[in-house]
């Protein structure tokens, strides 16, 4: 998506600068999505904290500024400083300082044009911390084991024009499975007493995102439906009434970039109530103290990361990579594109 309006660069920067107090990177708005600069500064140019001012609009139920980026600082493991602004006509909100444990402050308000300072206490260097996370293998858990449904009443619904698989919470508490393409999402689940009239779905997404811009996605997701009509899962909800006893989300994911999150009803985070293992399980360490809109894996296949491997290539891109890589490959061999012999 291009801002045209704005001054850019011909090609991404990477900015940092020393401090006394770790490394400091910065970069805006939307690219936190991208390999450039925004995983380049964290995995290559080793940053402590990222400086991160901007004007995001919140899309629920995956978008809204605290949640996405509380969930991209722990994903990546870094500190996140995240400066939104407030300007709720347009529905723009939600500034945080975010550590790779969780969220230490946030400040989220639609009702008015109230702004607030937040302050807090981070780590100056997280990965040196022992509190830090320990390194995570996304689809180490939801590759051994088998599905624990079979896909009978498996439907779909669109969540920010792309296309899910969903399958119904029915019960109270059990265990599910829903798969798209080649991620297969678990869910163990346990809630507090299920209401009548809420509805909540396991959902997957594996595939291009192509509406404001171009970039492929694995998502799994425990979310609440707008109302009992199965056709209104993933549209916009702010409120639940519905807690859970306790919940573990885990994925077949071909992606390292994975982003945890839990959003609670009134766009509320929860942090210190749910952690990630390094299997890859998303779990809740307490029952939900507040009732809860979503819990997502949000996983973002970034193409020329150079760890990536031809494998993990495929398992995000599938067929289109495949044909590419042929393309590619016999371009390269023969000097010649297929439509040229």
């Amino acid at each position: 998506m291009v801002e045209t309006q704005f001054n850019y660069p011909k090609e991404p920067e990477a900015i940092t600068f020393e401090t006394p107090f770790g490394k400091f990177g910065i970069f805006t708005c939307f690219d936190i999505l991208f390999h450039k600069p925004a995983v380049v500064l964290v995995s290559e140019l080793q940053v402590d904290t990222v400086l991160f001012p901007t004007a995001w609009m919140n899309v629920l139920p995956f978008l809204t500024a605290i949640e996405f980026h509380s969930a991209w600082a722990m994903g990546m493991g870094v500190n996140f400083l995240a400066a939104n602004t407030h300007y709720t006509s347009i529905s723009m909100t939600g500034s945080g300082i975010y550590a790779p444990d969780g969220a230490r402050t946030y400040y989220y308000n639609m009702k008015n044009e109230d702004g607030h300072l937040l302050i807090a206490e981070l780590d100056s260097h997280p990965r040196l911390s022992p509190a830090s996370p320990p390194a995570v293998s996304w689809s180490s858990y939801a590759s051994s084991v088998e599905r624990f449904s079979q896909n009978d009443h498996d439907f779909s619904g669109l969540i920010f024009h792309d296309q899910f698989t969903f399958t119904e919470l029915t019960k109270p508490e059990g265990n599910l499975t829903v798969c798209q393409k080649d991620l297969c999402c678990h869910l163990s689940y346990k809630m507090a007493g299920k209401q009548e009239d809420e509805v909540y779905v396991l959902g997957a997404f594996d595939g291009l995102h192509v509406v404001e811009g171009q970039y492929y996605l694995q998502i799994c997701t425990l979310l609440k439906c707008k109302s009992t009509d199965l056709n209104t899962c993933g549209q916009p909800v702010e409120t639940a009434e519905t807690k859970f006893e306790m919940f573990s989300l885990s994925g077949t994911f071909g992606t390292n970039y994975v982003f945890p999150e839990v959003l609670y009803s009134g766009v509320q985070l929860a942090p210190g109530e749910f952690e990630v293992l390094n299997d890859g399980r998303l779990i809740s360490k307490t029952r939900t103290t507040t009732p809860v809109i979503t819990v997502t894996l949000f996983g973002r296949c970034l193409l020329f990361y150079p760890t990536y491997t031809f494998f993990s290539y495929l398992r995000c891109y599938g067929f289109i990579a495949l044909m590419s890589l042929v393309h590619i490959v016999w371009h390269m061999c023969c000097g010649l594109t297929p439509a040229s012999n």
